[in-house]
């Protein structure tokens, strides 16, 4: 599945939360991420993410598509950081 997931963490977690969501996804601009990731994958990172997580402070948001091809993306300004893989 597609996801686009943003995290919104105290100062102290931020650090652990960018590792862990670099390790499943594509970072695309500060605390946003996009990628495919397995079922599994998201529920592995969901948990892992609830370790790092003060839940009465931070917050976790995840849409989710079966296909990136179902979502237009538009980018006005400076893109942070490309996901376009060319060789």
């Amino acid at each position: 599945m597609y996801v686009i997931l943003m995290y919104d963490c105290g100062e102290k977690r931020v650090g652990k939360m960018l590792k862990l969501c670099r390790r499943y996804l594509h970072w695309i601009q500060n605390s946003v991420f996009e990628g495919e990731i397995s079922e599994v994958g998201l529920k592995e990172l969901c948990i892992e993410a609830k370790k790092i997580m003060n839940e009465k402070e931070d917050s976790l948001i995840i849409f989710k598509s079966r296909n990136e091809k179902w979502l237009d993306k538009e980018i006005i300004g400076l893109e942070k950081n490309s996901t376009d893989n060319f060789l």
